[in-house]
């Protein structure tokens, strides 16, 4: 188990830590501390850690940037592997026509870093995104969706590796499967990398990185691009996005029932609801901050109120799309 794994690690020279706290490296600042954090320090090494993870039947959660995780109270008796090293950006020009550009992101990409690089070399497409904080991996993964506009709508391709239950040590270097952007495989906040909860009996797949189709400005547009960017991070304060640790909205919209999620639990006079350290925010119903040292229980208790709220009194069934690591 976990002390087999980090015998292996010691044998590749995978630097990790024991006992890591893990508040610090989440949005809402929750959380007790894991067993085990590796961060990688490139695609090779990531692999590696991967595969002597599964291999010492070590169960594992991969860690963008924290941005809709809630961590367990006290230890997570795992390996927490971080992409946060796995950072750089390239890009490509299509030949057939010079103002498309394909921009590829490693998986820990901050967001941020992404659209700097957009602005920078004056390309358009990603501004809705800005201000989102996270990752470029876990964004993908999650199919996220800002200001009406989704990852998917920008989406070229993306590589991943897969993961099996236990592999050969004799076995040739794993492939890295790169994959058309097919719309079939993705909806509104889901993608084909998603699998069920701590389900380790089947193969998954791990984003590598993400490439998007972007389109080349004239550089004098650079500053229109950048006041567009800012434009959506304005927004986001307005919103209070920033006012307190949280993880942004906490339930997925549906448009079958007719209103945001944010505006039913708003109308349902739950904003302002508190369980222990937890409160919805009284400014916005979709987001639940953490006011002073929450526990990832009072999350959890918070989220299943109003879920049960929200049934009673008009029969919607609210799906969180923030994750709760189990211990």
């Amino acid at each position: 188990m976990i002390q087999d794994l980090i015998n292996e690690l010691k044998k590749s020279d995978i630097e990790y830590s024991e006992d890591e706290p893990l508040a610090q490296k989440s949005t809402f600042k929750i959380g007790g501390k894991a067993r085990l954090f590796v961060a990688p320090k490139d695609t090779k090494s990531f692999i590696t850690t991967l595969r002597k993870t599964v291999d010492s039947n070590t169960k594992f959660f991969i860690l963008g940037g924290g941005s809709n995780v809630v961590f367990p109270d006290g230890t997570y008796d795992g390996a927490i592997i971080s992409t946060q090293n796995l950072n750089k950006i390239t890009t490509e020009i299509e030949p057939l026509d010079a103002n498309t550009i394909y921009v590829t992101c490693q998986a820990g990409t901050p967001i941020s870093s992404f659209i700097n690089y957009c602005i920078k070399n004056s390309l358009t497409g990603a501004e809705q995104f800005a201000g989102l904080p996270g990752s470029v991996g876990g964004a993908t993964f999650m199919n996220a969706r800002c200001f009406e506009k989704s990852i998917s709508d920008i989406l070229h391709k993306t590589e991943h590796f897969t993961i099996s239950k236990k592999y050969d040590d004799n076995e040739a270097n794993p492939q890295i499967v790169e994959t058309p952007f097919n719309a079939a495989d993705w909806d509104y906040k889901k993608s084909p990398f998603q699998h069920e909860k701590d389900d380790r009996s089947t193969e998954r797949k791990l984003i590598l990185s993400s490439t998007f189709k972007l389109i080349k400005a004239p550089d004098k547009d650079k500053e229109k691009i950048e006041s567009e960017c800012k434009k959506y991070i304005s927004a986001r304060i307005d919103k209070g996005h920033f006012k307190f640790p949280s993880a942004g909205s906490v339930f997925k919209n549906n448009r079958d029932f007719g209103e945001p999620s944010g505006a039913i639990i708003d109308k349902a006079g739950l904003c302002g609801t508190k369980i222990g350290n937890a409160q919805i925010a009284p400014f916005h119903g979709n987001f639940i901050v953490n006011i002073g040292n929450a526990t990832a229980d009072d999350i959890k208790q918070l989220v299943k109120f109003t879920q049960n709220r929200v049934k009673k009194l008009y029969g919607f069934c609210l799906e969180p799309e923030i994750i709760f690591i189990e211990n």
